[in-house]
């Protein structure tokens, strides 16, 4: 059933790059890039990591339903783990410490740094080291910071041997009307939880926590719900599957866009500023987490589609930017404060000059993220899976085909 998986690693690209321009929305808008609508879009960029999240339980159940479902073992169990290891950990490492330096060489030449670090010791070193530093109801970020979601990703790893279990069971017990209210029933406390309004991030009162557990568990659904309607044995969904999959994979980012743009208008969702500096990517409108449902059914749409955009996100250059998309995630925000120091100690604040210079750097940042991918993230991954005879590159990912 690999006919699915060019598309969704282009997705994986796009969730990368939704969460670069958020992070890029200062810059845009002092080049007067932000039209209104754009804006509004970029606004709720994070989202892109509940995208991953929700694709991460997807793909981990397409590859592992039948290899861990039937039943539990240390041994499977223990091999998936480091597997997922492999995945990710060569280049939190090597970003983690990177990081680390960065905000020390930066102290060191900047006599006006005033923001307060309280993450910088020993101790937020090792919960970063183990992936536990969003753990819990107040967590505490730092270092690389936007390594706070592979914080939960791992924690849905770590019980993906328990949730495999019974999903397993719903795969061959289940109606296909009975795994859509499982669906809706597994997203209704992230719904619930959206309402609240102590937090724009839905970060703090274990809001991390809702949402890798509901958007990773309602990923995996969606697998199980993709799977009825591609027969084993077929290259894909009959023709009306099909054209209907493609209706609603051009549909649903319409409908995400239009409620971004909504929760944008109405004054009583806008949160109140919390930084004066001018780089500072405004706070996202409250309720955005309402559009998360959306984002899940684009998924599995895209699983049935092989026309449109599914097309479209199967390219070569979306492919490789879904190749790329972990490293990009991992090095920007580092690469972005090294841009912001060089431009400040510069002196440049606007003109054509800074406008080159943040053409350069979203060409830096991606070439930065392709040479991690290329020089470390691939071969620590190939390294750790032969410690334990794995294939060096997984069966069901996809190739790139260059046509001549």
């Amino acid at each position: 059933m690999t006919v699915f998986i060019r598309q969704l690693t282009g997705v994986r690209f796009v969730a990368a790059a939704w969460v670069v321009l958020y992070h890029l929305q200062g810059p845009l808008e002092r080049l007067n890039l932000l039209a209104p609508g754009l804006a509004d879009v970029l606004r709720v960029g994070r989202l892109g990591v509940d995208l991953f999240f929700a694709l991460s339980g997807f793909i981990l159940t397409y590859t592992y339903l039948t290899r861990l479902g039937p039943r539990a073992t240390w041994r499977g169990s223990a091999k998936f783990w480091w597997l997922r290891l492999a995945r990710i950990y060569p280049v939190h490492f090597v970003m983690l410490n990177v990081a680390g330096l960065a905000v020390v060489a930066q102290s060191l030449v900047s006599s006006t740094e005033s923001r307060q670090r309280d993450w910088l010791n020993p101790w937020d070193y090792i919960k970063n080291l183990l992936f536990i530093q969003e753990w819990g109801p107040q967590p505490q970020r730092g270092w690389n910071f936007v390594a706070w979601s592979l914080s939960m990703e791992w924690l849905a790893y770590l019980l993906f041997p328990l949730l495999v279990l019974v999903l397993w069971r719903f795969h061959q017990r289940l109606s296909t009307m009975l795994l859509g209210a499982a669906w809706l029933v597994v997203l209704t406390p992230l719904m619930i939880f959206a309402f609240g309004r102590s937090d724009p991030y839905y970060t703090d009162n274990w809001g991390s926590t809702y949402r890798i557990l509901t958007e990773f568990t309602a990923g995996a659904i969606t697998y199980l719900l993709v799977a009825r309607f591609i027969p084993e044995g077929n290259t894909g969904p009959r023709d009306r599957i099909e054209r209907l999959a493609t209706t609603i994979s051009v549909a649903a980012p319409v409908l995400i866009i239009v409620g971004a743009i909504v929760l944008g208008r109405i004054p009583s969702l806008q949160p109140p500023a919390t930084s004066t500096a001018v780089d500072a990517e405004p706070l996202p409108p409250y309720l955005h987490l309402l559009l998360v449902p959306l984002l899940i059914l684009w998924i599995g749409s895209l699983a049935l589609s092989r026309r449109g955009l599914s097309r479209w996100l199967s390219g070569d250059r979306i492919v490789l930017g879904g190749f790329i998309s972990y490293s990009l995630y991992m090095t920007h925000l580092v690469v972005f404060g090294l841009w912001r120091a060089a431009l400040k100690a510069a002196g440049i604040s606007g003109g054509l000059v800074y406008a080159l210079a943040v053409v350069a750097l979203v060409a830096g940042a991606l070439l930065v993220a392709w040479a991690m991918w290329r020089w470390v993230e691939e071969p620590a991954r190939e390294w750790m899976r032969g410690r334990i005879g794995a294939r060096p590159r997984p069966v069901a990912e996809p190739e790139i085909v260059h046509h001549t």
